[in-house]
């Protein structure tokens, strides 16, 4: 097979052609190629629902909420759980790995889960429900056999936190700091703990349920983007995050920060009432609330994001290209694709001149 265009690499934009059968075999130069763009596929570490389905609602959800988001260009997806009693959020692991076990045909690849709850502070919950709990070494346990957790959104300061870190980081789920009231320092603990581990530290929506950055008291934040190692997800739907904050956290970042939706189960459908979690949410002028207002997960979808980073965010299309797919990539040990170069994975996303979805290819077969 072989796709022309405008094909989105690193460091520019070359008018080609790329060959393909499940995997990458030739990227050349093709002066006259047509004037679309054609991206490495986007991965979405950091996803709850779309379509009316949510993640928590077992197998033909996510399959649905899946298809959903690759129609917006995600070909790796990671279904994310929310804080609600433990049996509930092993039942919704279980489901993971039956979809990771089976596959979704003609859909893209779940890698696994992302446990965002219930080890998150009860002080910070933003949008989660009460049900959060302590990262006991019994719930730690439970959760790994698994086998489906890549990420976790822990909150350091919790009891049994200092045992959970680096029980995590050595089964290679990465460990990301959120929904916390954590300050500088123990942050900075946290990611050293990470590392001590040999593991990966991330934050769970930079800049969202975490003290923000002050002149006397730096917070979390300043920890994560200081640090040489962390990386941070960023939801830059233009609601939760202000550009001018998206371009501090990208110049200090660079390829450490990655997009992801947070997209919740009414991401895809009309603007009116909704549920996140069991709670009655409002989804109006694309952002989700709580009935008190405050920001409730998104509506986002990846490419949207991109969108963003290009117009608001002023970002070239190669930066934009690393930011919903290159850089998750690396942040998940995913050494296989996020770009595209000989002998990666054929993950594609084909945009129009507006940046608008034309095509999707996963492993070298078209699905959109």
């Amino acid at each position: 097979m072989k796709l022309s265009g405008q094909i989105v690499l690193p460091d520019r934009i070359l008018p080609g052609e790329v060959s393909f059968d499940g995997r990458i075999g030739a990227v050349v130069s093709v002066p006259d190629a047509p004037r679309r763009f054609i991206l490495p596929g986007f991965i979405d570490g950091h996803v709850h629902g779309g379509d009316g389905a949510d993640t928590m609602d077992g197998v033909d959800a996510i399959h649905r909420l899946a298809r959903f988001h690759m129609a917006h260009g995600t070909t790796t997806i990671l279904p994310t759980t929310i804080t609600s009693p433990w049996s509930e959020v092993m039942g919704a692991l279980r489901a993971v790995a039956e979809v990771c076990g089976t596959g979704i045909g003609a859909g893209p690849v779940v890698h696994g889960a992302h446990l965002e709850g219930p080890f998150v502070s009860p002080h910070k919950l933003g949008a989660q429900p009460p049900f959060a709990i302590t990262p006991s070494p019994e719930r730690v346990s439970e959760a790994l056999a698994t086998g489906v957790v890549r990420v976790v959104t822990l909150a350091p300061e919790l009891e049994h936190a200092v045992t959970a870190i680096p029980a995590f980081a050595r089964a290679g789920v990465r460990v990301s700091l959120g929904h916390t009231v954590t300050d500088y320092d123990g942050a900075l603990r946290a990611i050293c703990a990470v590392c001590a581990a040999g593991g990966t530290v991330g934050a769970t929506h930079l800049f969202n349920a975490m003290a923000p950055v002050e002149g006397r008291r730096p917070g979390p934040v300043a920890a994560l983007m200081c640090s040489d190692e962390a990386y941070a997800e960023m939801i830059f739907d233009t609601h939760h995050v202000h550009s001018a904050s998206f371009r501090l956290a990208q110049r200090m970042m660079g390829g450490r920060l990655v997009f992801v939706t947070d997209a919740m189960r009414g991401a895809g459908m009309p603007e009116g009432p909704s549920q996140l979690g069991g709670q009655d949410v409002m989804i109006r002028d694309g952002a989700v609330r709580l009935p008190g207002g405050s920001l409730a997960g998104s509506v986002l979808t990846l490419d949207v994001a991109l969108r963003n980073a290009v117009g608001s965010g002023g970002m070239s299309l190669p930066q934009a290209a690393s930011l919903v797919s290159t850089n998750a990539a690396r942040y998940l040990g995913l050494h296989d694709r996020g770009l595209i170069a000989a002998g990666l994975r054929a993950d594609f996303v084909v945009l129009d001149r507006d940046l608008r979805v034309e095509e999707v290819w996963v492993g070298g077969l078209r699905t959109v």
